[in-house]
């Protein structure tokens, strides 16, 4: 049985989280149908809730109904299907001729030997499980790659760092066309004071004011190694990147720096939520559609 590496990129908007929901529609269980239907298996999403489930992904992490990715990654071990002609398939372009406008291209014809070779008994490719994977997917999941991994590799164990985005704008005339991806503000926000309390929350320290399960049982510390804050024509974006993170935990986070943003707290009343360990602390939890999963780091 081979393991293989997914990265993933999806607008989150109309899911309920990337973990499975019962009775609602998941990224996971998306990616989990169509690989169950490359795999030639007959099954709905509440066979892969079972333990014993024959396609089981692992993803980095779980996010949450609403939030977008550009790079989640998620581990699979299964043995690669027979490969078998379908509509999923691409078709080389050839490219451009002598003579022809740029931008028209035209196909080539597959030499008969190369459809001899692909008509032989053997497993599907990489690429072309992606492209399959793709072709069946909804348009708003994509396989951006998909590779074979070590067999120890662990989508969520051996994850070391991970870098999300919160966007939002605070200018005078709203964006239209990538409303989904950003929040928008009536105020305008102060970054110089954001960014002076972001600096209080660098480190190893117990976010539990900014977790938002209060029947964690685990532990609450974690580590944020960087947190900048900048601002680009009336968008403002808030980068995080750190070894883990809790719940709701960005959201909380940002919605607490917005709070100082606005001078609704002080820069230096951060440093009292962390030590209250207290979720009533913290700040508001900012709207899902603002933030992102950029990357997950490996070693």
């Amino acid at each position: 049985m081979q393991n293989y590496r997914l990265k993933i990129a999806y607008d989150g908007t109309r899911y309920a989280g990337w973990e499975h929901q019962p009775g609602q529609e998941t990224i996971k269980g998306k990616l989990e149908q169509a690989l169950a239907r490359m795999c030639g298996l007959a099954m709905d999403e509440r066979d892969f809730m079972r333990p014993d489930t024959p396609v089981k992904l692992i993803g980095a992490g779980r996010t949450d109904a609403g939030v977008h990715a550009r790079g989640m990654v998620a581990s699979i071990a299964f043995e690669a299907p027979a490969y078998r002609p379908g509509p999923w398939e691409r078709r080389e372009s050839k490219g451009r001729d002598r003579g022809n406008q740029p931008g028209n291209m035209t196909w080539q014809a597959e030499p008969s030997a190369q459809l001899t070779q692909r008509n032989q008994p053997r497993s599907m490719t990489c690429q072309e499980m992606q492209d399959y994977l793709n072709h069946y997917l909804p348009d708003d999941i994509s396989v951006v790659a998909f590779k074979e991994a070590a067999a120890r590799f662990h989508a969520r164990y051996k994850a070391v760092g991970k870098t999300y985005q919160y966007t939002a704008f605070d200018g005078r005339v709203k964006p239209v066309f990538n409303r989904r991806y950003y929040t928008p503000l009536e105020e305008e926000l102060d970054v110089s004071a954001m960014q002076e309390a972001a600096n209080c929350l660098l480190g190893e320290h117990d976010f539990r004011s900014f977790c938002g399960n209060p029947k964690m049982k685990k532990s609450t510390v974690r580590r944020v190694d960087r947190i900048e804050i900048r601002r680009s024509k009336g968008y403002v974006y808030f980068s995080f990147h750190g070894t883990g993170f809790l719940q709701n935990m960005v959201r909380i986070l940002v919605g607490t720096l917005m709070e100082v943003g606005w001078h609704r707290m002080r820069p230096q009343d951060v440093e009292k939520i962390l030590e209250a360990r207290d979720r009533k602390a913290a700040g508001p939890t900012a709207p899902a559609r603002g933030l992102c999963l950029i990357r997950v780091d490996y070693d």
